[in-house]
């Protein structure tokens, strides 16, 4: 069964598609963009500031689903500039604190609405 997921915290998502879904025990998070819930705006800043951005728009959306970054298995970061990966990283780091799950790294041409970084992640309810 299919279960699409809309935490009221978060920030519109900018297409036709939602936040999160669920099948079985798999939760499945669209990318995250630097954008502030409040405002719907990318955040100005340099990679540490958006990334930060970006881990905390996933983190309403695992607090939503009483999940935690433990639960995360998979993640996908998509960056216009892998000459700012350690800084990308460093920020990423703390959000895992050691638990890290797979990682995939890629550079893009582009992002939404001019963001430097967006990240996937998939979760487990188990």
């Amino acid at each position: 069964m299919k279960q699409i997921i809309r935490p009221a915290q978060g920030a519109a998502p900018v297409g036709p598609y939602n936040h999160a879904v669920r099948v079985g025990s798999l939760l499945f998070c669209s990318g995250q963009i630097p954008l502030d819930p409040a405002s719907g705006q990318l955040v100005a800043g340099d990679i540490r500031a958006q990334t930060e951005r970006v881990l905390e728009n996933i983190k309403l959306i695992l607090d939503d689903q009483k999940l935690g970054f433990g639960q995360v298995v998979k993640c996908t970061v998509f960056m216009t500039d892998l000459s700012a990966f350690a800084a990308m990283n460093e920020v990423y780091g703390r959000y895992f604190q050691g638990d890290y799950p797979a990682r995939s790294t890629v550079q893009v041409a582009a992002l939404p609405r001019g963001a430097a970084v967006e990240i996937e992640v998939i979760a487990t309810y188990e």
